[in-house]
């Protein structure tokens, strides 16, 4: 893997060569670590971790940070055949392991959930100090939005987590689904006042539960209802150097905004031809 963006004298180093810090091109402004830039080499957990760290806190405390992870065809293609994985690759998958042990929580639509076959997240050993350090719990809550909580509750998703899964609804949810989910070991959260999630309180809710680190992996529907109310503060897209065609979803849906809102490059990584990018708020 090699760093592309943010540009130094060291970013184009040969291979194997000492490289590149993030600078000032992390979210928020914050110094980062030293990540090596050279090419053709897998880069350690630690140097991912280090390359997608979380904004550090301001005066006033860590504020609710939502970034989203996805990954897109050349031509727009977020899945095929209606899942993400047939376009993804193994360093995709790295950094989707490390964006997730940052996370204090994983934000998810319930039709990723079925589509994708969610489980728990689990524990890892290679991050177990550093979330010990951070206050974080063992391994990230998965949150699941959903307006009907036409869900599965018998998966182990909701029945044997390491950390409680949280179902982000509305107020006038059918209450047998949300009896089913409490009977199942779920905690659901009212985060609107008519049968869905409002995504402004989603992340006022999450941030009032201490999840302050969020993600969310989509699907494009979620991720276009956040991107329209104005709650997410960055996009780490990958982007594969492959053509589908097809009429596969994009990496957000739904309604346009009235006025495009625009995002700054923050970092941008490469192997093997696939593109992992970072855009934050401007």
């Amino acid at each position: 893997m090699r760093r592309l963006f943010p540009v130094t004298h060291e970013t184009a180093a040969p291979d194997g060569a000492a490289g590149a810090a993030g600078g000032s091109g992390t979210p928020g402004g914050e110094a980062a670590q030293e990540v090596p830039a050279g090419a053709g080499r897998e880069w350690s957990l630690a140097e991912l971790a280090a390359a997608y760290a979380y904004p550090e806190p301001g005066p006033g405390g860590r504020e609710p940070w939502l970034r989203a992870n996805m990954v897109s065809t050349l031509d727009g293609a977020a899945q095929h055949d209606g899942r993400s994985q047939p376009i993804s690759c193994p360093a995709d998958m790295r950094i989707f392991g490390t964006l997730r042990a940052l996370a204090d929580v994983v934000v998810v639509g319930a039709e990723t959930v079925r589509q994708e076959g969610y489980r728990p997240a689990r524990a890892r050993a290679d991050f177990a100090a550093a979330r010990q350090a951070a206050g974080q719990g063992p391994a990230p809550a998965i949150a699941v939005v959903s307006a009907s909580l036409d869900l599965d509750f018998s998966l182990p998703l909701f029945v044997s987590p390491l950390v409680p899964t949280l179902v982000l609804t509305g107020a006038a949810a059918p209450a047998d689904r949300v009896a089913a989910a409490e009977r199942a070991g779920a905690r659901v959260v009212l985060a609107g006042e008519g049968a869905g999630a409002d995504p402004e309180r989603v992340v006022r809710e999450l941030a009032g539960l201490g999840h302050t680190r969020l993600l969310t992996e989509g699907g494009p529907r979620l991720l276009g209802q956040l991107v329209a109310a104005g709650v997410l503060d960055e996009l780490c897209l990958t982007v594969a150097p492959l053509l589908t065609a097809g009429d596969a979803q994009r990496v957000a849906g739904g309604p346009a905004v009235t006025v495009p809102r625009r995002f700054a490059l923050t970092s941008m990584l490469e192997e093997d031809g696939f593109l992992f990018t970072r855009y934050a708020r401007s």
